[in-house]
């Protein structure tokens, strides 16, 4: 018995070595370690034995069992770097190439229309004058001295 999991032994940790693929090393545990993997039958053998071969085979088969489980989470980190590091490399971007270049937006359709409109009475020799849309009460009452209780100054009459 010990002589089997010895050659289970040498035979996993070859084919795990031997694998390139994280598919395939799933599928080894499974073959190996699982309900019907190898050392599992040969796990069910150890009801035949006698008592002291049994704990001598039960040890060595779990530490067997461990070594196994850690040489395949192993192999599997190595996959998992080998294959980001693939992707890494397929997927570098080179920044000295120009950007996507940014678009411009346009004119609002009533600032558009309102530019017509100046153009025109521009062109028909009228000006255009830039002011304050709201004006002051200093300009509109006091600078033309209208006094407070003046009627024009209440508040429906002015801005």
């Amino acid at each position: 018995m010990l002589e089997k999991l010895n050659e289970l032994e040498r035979k996993a940790l070859q084919q795990i070595k031997e694998i390139n693929e994280i598919g395939q090393l799933n599928d080894l545990r499974v073959k190996l370690l699982g309900r019907k993997g190898e050392l599992t039958q040969l796990l069910r053998g150890l009801k035949d034995l006698s008592a002291d071969q049994r704990a001598e085979v039960g040890r060595v088969a779990n530490e067997l069992k461990e070594r196994v489980e850690n040489m395949l989470q192993q192999r599997n980190e190595e996959l998992q770097k080998q294959v980001l590091n693939e992707r890494l490399e397929a997927e570098t971007i080179d920044v000295t190439l120009p950007g996507i270049p940014l678009l411009r937006g346009g004119k609002h359709p009533l600032t558009q229309i309102r530019e017509e409109i100046q153009d025109i009475f521009i062109s028909m020799g009228f000006s255009v004058a830039e002011g304050p849309e709201v004006e002051l009460d200093y300009y509109n009452f006091e600078a033309l001295n209208i006094p407070k209780d003046h009627p024009a100054r209440d508040m429906q009459d002015s801005f």
